[in-house]
């Protein structure tokens, strides 16, 4: 029977753009882990793939495969279809969210980290879990700046 970690993943924004947060679930035997963090202005998808960025930064072990479900078609697409192995060819030419796919990038383990979509808001127990902490986080007060959105979206000025 192969050991592996199980990741569970999902991002939410109230708007889009508008307050975001992730959610990600880590399991690993009798282990479990929950992380989520939110921030006052971002996207969907920016909080899709920083849940499964957040989640494979969290791996303790580099000996164990991942993996990552995640209901984003987006972020599972992307790099199974190797869409993003292109776009790094490319310098990400007008790619949306340069900078949380190059950390991404850094993590990425092809040997080690397999995607599988799940479908959203149906049967996934952890996969509804994530979305509750997602969501919840989102909705935290005093949320701070998603810097590699916001940056982008004033030209370089951050304003508060």
């Amino acid at each position: 029977m192969e050991t592996f970690i199980e990741l569970y993943t999902d991002g939410a924004a109230s708007g889009n753009p508008g307050p975001g947060g992730f959610g990600v679930v880590l399991k690993f035997k009798q282990h479990r882990k929950e992380i989520s963090g939110g921030f006052r202005l971002t996207t969907n998808n920016r909080m899709e793939l920083l849940a499964a960025i957040v989640g494979l930064e969290s791996v303790t072990s580099n000996d164990l495969p991942v993996k990552v479900y995640s209901d984003s078609k987006y972020v599972v697409d992307s790099i199974n279809l190797k869409w993003v192995f292109g776009w790094r060819k490319t310098g990400f030419k007008n790619k949306a969210n340069v900078d949380l796919w190059q950390r991404f990038l850094r993590i990425y383990d092809a040997q080690k980290h397999q995607f599988i979509w799940v479908k959203g808001h149906a049967t996934n127990v952890e996969n509804n879990r994530c979305d509750e902490l997602a969501v919840a986080a989102s909705k935290l007060p005093n949320l701070p700046k998603d810097e590699g959105y916001e940056l982008i979206k004033k030209g370089g000025l951050l304003e508060d």
